[in-house]
């Protein structure tokens, strides 16, 4: 597909399943748009790795009819040129050559920022003198309220483009080569929607998550950072306290030689970037300090227990931690209720459609993995 800029008129709009069947004519390629609710033209992709690359191979494999040109910008070409070989994207461009990221930009349908939340600004600011009217951009990154001041900060008065996303998915591996297919598939995606996003640029960002295989949640930046202060960032610094400490020690090889089981699993989410969780603490640390002081509270109690020797203190909240873990895997890390998140709400952001019957409006946050 050549990178020339289209002429406006010609792209499709932000209309999803049999409406893009109608713009595109018949044919094969409708079919899939009919499956998959989604089609775009481009797709650009800032951060070719797990999460863009998995994006891109679960649009093109899961309902390749549906999927136009993949493009991916790194900050050199050599950078993306791996995720091109791989066939993840089919064309690749330097974040530092103006020509090629203005090409790269001509008559994209959608924007994907999957890089460290701090450099949501600098990427920003460094795409807007090139963004068409109708491209609609979105991210994937941890936190969002720092992100959506920095898409303020840098759009100004074209703001309303920037659609606040969070893919909840991951593995410990990263990079292009662990992208998979179905990796947002059953997985949540926390919308966070702006008062000035227009419905139909929400709806288009949610079908294009849908189309993954993935359930989307909507809630407000400052509640999306509590929650996942609480089930994803805490446990994440947890996770490399643990081993920090265990570093620390001058027996470490002999504890890490009889490393098992529990080891394994408390410290599998230390496997993960550390510059991204470097953001992601530093962007989100005043929530994040909350959750640590309340879980330093939890472990000065039992300590105490521990110290007064009290085992009907210690198994009470052995017990009820096991039967409230329990419980959330038996609703496969759904939320207990249907209830809505009125918060979003009451700010006054969009709200995507409704959902399907027996679908909570509320983020299941701990279906965190590694990821974010």
């Amino acid at each position: 597909m050549s990178g020339t800029r289209r002429a406006t008129g010609c792209r499709p709009a932000p209309g999803i399943g049999i409406f893009s069947v109608a713009r595109h004519g018949a044919g094969p390629r409708n079919l899939a748009l009919v499956v998959s609710g989604f089609a775009f033209n481009k797709l650009v992709i800032f951060g070719v790795g797990l999460i863009g690359g998995s994006l891109a191979r679960a649009l093109r494999e899961r309902a390749p009819g549906g999927a136009g040109e993949v493009v991916g910008v790194g900050r050199s070409v050599a950078s993306v040129a791996r995720a091109q070989a791989l066939g993840v994207i089919d064309r690749a461009a330097s974040l530092d050559d103006d020509a090629q990221l203005r090409d790269a930009l001509a008559g994209a349908d959608l924007v994907l920022l999957a890089a460290p939340v701090a450099q949501t600004g600098p990427l920003l600011a460094r795409i807007a003198p090139w963004l068409d009217v109708a491209t609609i951009v979105t991210d994937a990154g941890s936190t969002k309220s720092d992100v959506v001041a920095a898409a303020r900060d840098a759009l100004d008065a074209r703001t309303a483009q920037f659609v606040p996303g969070h893919p909840i998915a991951g593995r410990e591996s990263s990079g292009v080569e662990a992208a998979l297919p179905d990796l947002y598939v059953g997985r949540n995606v926390v919308l966070c929607p702006l008062p000035e996003n227009p419905a139909a640029s929400v709806a288009r960002v949610e079908a294009m998550w849908r189309a993954t295989g993935a359930d989307v949640r909507t809630m407000s930046a400052a509640q999306h950072d509590r929650v996942f202060a609480s089930v994803s960032h805490l446990p994440h610094v947890l996770s490399f306290a643990l081993v920090e400490q265990i570093l620390g020690e001058p027996d470490a090889e002999l504890k890490f030689s009889y490393a098992a089981g529990g080891f394994r699993d408390f410290t599998r989410i230390a496997a993960s970037s550390p510059e991204m969780w470097r953001d992601v603490c530093v962007a989100n640390r005043a929530a994040l300090l909350d959750e640590l002081d309340g879980y330093t509270s939890v472990l000065a109690r039992l300590r105490t227990a521990i110290d007064a020797g009290d085992g009907a203190a210690l198994e009470a909240v052995f017990a009820r931690s096991r039967e409230a873990r329990s419980a959330w895997r038996e609703r496969g890390g759904k939320p207990a209720s249907d209830a809505a998140v009125p918060e979003a709400q009451a700010a006054g952001v969009p709200t995507i459609g409704a959902p399907a019957a027996g679908t909570p409006a509320a983020v299941a946050p701990a279906a965190q993995t590694v990821r974010k």
